[in-house]
C-alpha cells in the first residue's frame, strides 16, 4: 500500500511508520522549541520571481512569529502587502505540526480568502520533508486534519462560522474589513466559547479601515485595557521601501489612502461631518460600569448638583437600528457624554422604563426624545404612563421653525420632529462643538458612528451597512443647546430657581388645610398628609397618628 496520501506524492498519508535518524529527532526537537527556525530551515513560499523558495524572514516577521507562539491574544496592524498572511500562515503550520489534538480556525472576512490562506498552510506543509509531516487524514479546501488529531478549518467571520467547534486557535484576518454588525455579532456568539480554555490563542491582524471593533481592540490593546499584545508594521520597516518608494506610491494613489494602507493609520471613512484629523485624534474610555446586559455604558456616575441633559432615539426594536440615547452633563463647558445606551432588540413600550429609570437617578435629566416614526409613543408613555415631568416640549414658530418650550401652547408638542432644518442646525453645531473640543464623547460607539456619518446630498447619514443611531442624539443635542431654553438650563442661578420653585410645589401639597378650635387656649393644627393619615398636635409641640 501506498505510503502517499490519496497518491499525492508530497503528503504522508496517517500511520505510515517512518524511521528517524538520529540527527531528523533532533531536527523535530530543535523545530518544535524554536518557531523561527522551524519557518527559515522549513517552510517554502512562492516568490513572485523566483517561485518556490525558502521563507527568509524579515526582522519583523520574526518578531512577529514569536509574539504569536508566546502569547494567548495578539493583535497585529500592519501595511498592505508586508507578509502577514504568509507569516500567519507559517506560524498556523508549526502550532498544528506540534500540538496534538489542536484545532485552528481561519476566519477572514470572505471565505475565499481564508481559503487562500489554508491553500498557503498546504502548499508549505507539502513542501516539508515527510519525516517532519504528520500523517494527513482529510485534505480539502476548506479544511485538513491530521493523524495527531490537529485540524485546520477555514470560512468566512460570522456568528455561525465555528459553532460546535472547540477551538485551541482563532485566526482572524483582515478584521477590520469584516461589516461592522458581523463584528459585533461574532465576538457576542463566539468569544465565551473561544476564552474557555486557558491556552487557547485569539490572533487578529488587520489593515486599519475606520473606528471599528479592531481600532477598539488595537486602542485598548496599547492603552493596557486589555490582554491583546499589540504588533505594528509600517512601509518603513519592509526592506526596499524608501522615501522614493512613498512619493511614488502617493503619486499613484492619494495622501489619505497611504496613509491608511501603508503607514496604518485608522481613518475613518471620507467626506464625513467631523474632520479627518479630529477623528483620529479622538479617545473612548473604558465604561465604571454597565447595565441592562451591557446596552448601557455609564462612564461617570450621577453627581448630586450637576445639571444633566438627555437625548433619545427610538427604533423598532426589530434588530436593524437601535434605540438609543445619551446623557450629558451640562454644568459646564466642555461638555460630557457620562451615560450611552444603544440596543436594536428591545421593544417600544419597554424602552421607555429605560429611559425613566436612567434619567431619574441623573438628577431628574431634561429629556428630549425624537419623535419620528414610532417615537411619539415612548414620549407619551414617560409623560403620561410614567408621569416624568422633564420631558422637553417643543412648538412650532412659523420661520422660526421648532423651538424648545411651550409647553401648554395648543400647538406644542412631546419631543422634537427631525426636519431637514432641525438636521441642519444640530449637524453644523455638532460640528463646531466636537472640532472646537466643547464636547467630550467618551463613548467608543458613538465615535465608531461618527467615522461613518457621511455626507449624502445636502445632509448627513450613517454610510451604507453602518448605523448613526447615537450620532443623531448627539446632533439634536447640538440643536438643542442652540435654544434659549438650553441657555437657561446650564445657568447656574436658573436651576437653582427651578429647584426653589420645585421644593416650593412640594411642599404646599403638605400645608395644613384647617384649624379646629373649640374655644380653649389649646388649640389643635390637623393636615391631611400624603400617606392619608391624620396627625394631631398638642401643646407639647409632638406630632402623633390618631
Amino acid at each position: 500500500m501506498s505510503e502517499n496520501y490519496l497518491a499525492n506524492p508530497l503528503l504522508k498519508r496517517a500511520y505510515v511508520q517512518l524511521e528517524w535518524t538520529a540527527e531528523q529527532v533532533q531536527e523535530v526537537i530543535k523545530c518544535a522549541q524554536d518557531i523561527n527556525y522551524f519557518i527559515k530551515n522549513y517552510v517554502k513560499i512562492i516568490s513572485l520571481d523566483e517561485g518556490l523558495i525558502n521563507f527568509d524572514m524579515y526582522e519583523f516577521q520574526e518578531s512577529m512569529a514569536e509574539l504569536i507562539a508566546e502569547n494567548r491574544f495578539s493583535v497585529i496592524k500592519t501595511c498592505r502587502q508586508a507578509g502577514k498572511t504568509t507569516t500567519s500562515a507559517a506560524v498556523i503550520l508549526w502550532h498544528i505540526l506540534f500540538n496534538d489534538d489542536y484545532t485552528v480556525a481561519i476566519l477572514a472576512n470572505k471565505l475565499t480568502t481564508a481559503r487562500e490562506i489554508l491553500s498557503r498552510v498546504q502548499r508549505a506543509y507539502e513542501n516539508l520533508p515527510k519525516w517532519l509531516q504528520q500523517g494527513v487524514m482529510t485534505w480539502n479546501k476548506t479544511s485538513i486534519e491530521l493523524e495527531n488529531g490537529s485540524k485546520i478549518i477555514a470560512s468566512s467571520t460570522a456568528s455561525s462560522a465555528i459553532r460546535g467547534y472547540s477551538i485551541n486557535f482563532l485566526y482572524l484576518d483582515e478584521f477590520a474589513f469584516v461589516p461592522r454588525n458581523i463584528q459585533d455579532d461574532f465576538f457576542t456568539s463566539v468569544y465565551p466559547t473561544i476564552i474557555s480554555g486557558t491556552n487557547t490563542k485569539v490572533v487578529i491582524t488587520s489593515t486599519p479601515n475606520g473606528f471599528d471593533l479592531f481600532y477598539k481592540i488595537w486602542t485598548n490593546s496599547v492603552e493596557n485595557r486589555n490582554e491583546y499584545v499589540n504588533f505594528s508594521v509600517n512601509w518603513w520597516d519592509v526592506p526596499g521601501r524608501d522615501e522614493k518608494w512613498r512619493d511614488k506610491t502617493i503619486a499613484n494613489t492619494s495622501e489619505d489612502q497611504f496613509r491608511q494602507e501603508f503607514e496604518a493609520e485608522f481613518i475613518g471613512s471620507s467626506n464625513t461631518l467631523i474632520a479627518p484629523s479630529v477623528l483620529r485624534a479622538m479617545t473612548f474610555k473604558t465604561p465604571v460600569s454597565t447595565y441592562y446586559e451591557g446596552s448601557l455604558n455609564v462612564y461617570e456616575e450621577p453627581v448630586q448638583g450637576r445639571a444633566y441633559f438627555c437625548v433619545a432615539d427610538t427604533s423598532r426594536g426589530v434588530g436593524i437600528d437601535s434605540s438609543a440615547f445619551i446623557i450629558v452633563d451640562v454644568t459646564e463647558i466642555p461638555y460630557k457624554v457620562v451615560a450611552a445606551y444603544k440596543n436594536n432588540t428591545i421593544a417600544p413600550i419597554v424602552y421607555p422604563e429605560v429611559i425613566y429609570n436612567v434619567v431619574k437617578s441623573y438628577g431628574d435629566a431634561f429629556t428630549l426624545v425624537e419623535i419620528n416614526d414610532n417615537g411619539q409613543q415612548i414620549a407619551d408613555i414617560l409623560a403620561n404612563d410614567l408621569e416624568y415631568e422633564n420631558i422637553i416640549y417643543t412648538t412650532m414658530q412659523g420661520r422660526g421653525g421648532q423651538v424648545i418650550g411651550g409647553g401648554f401652547s395648543s400647538n406644542s408638542q412631546k419631543g422634537v420632529r427631525t426636519t431637514k432644518p432641525v438636521k441642519r442646525i444640530g449637524c453644523a453645531t455638532a460640528k463646531t462643538m466636537i472640532e472646537k473640543h466643547k464636547i467630550i464623547l467618551n463613548d467608543f460607539d458613538l465615535i465608531n458612528e461618527m467615522s461613518t456619518f457621511i455626507q449624502r446630498g445636502n445632509s448627513y447619514e450613517a454610510e451604507q451597512g453602518a448605523h448613526d443611531d447615537l450620532m443623531m442624539c448627539v446632533v439634536l443635542f447640538s440643536w438643542a443647546s442652540n435654544q434659549q431654553f438650553f441657555k437657561e438650563l446650564t445657568d447656574t442661578d436658573f436651576r437653582k430657581k427651578l429647584l426653589e420653585e420645585r421644593d416650593k410645589l412640594l411642599s404646599d401639597d403638605v400645608l395644613p388645610f384647617g384649624f379646629y378650635d373649640d374655644g380653649s387656649d389649646e388649640s389643635e393644627l390637623i393636615i391631611n398628609n400624603p400617606t392619608g393619615e391624620i396627625w394631631h398636635n398638642d401643646t407639647s409641640n409632638k406630632w402623633y397618628s390618631w
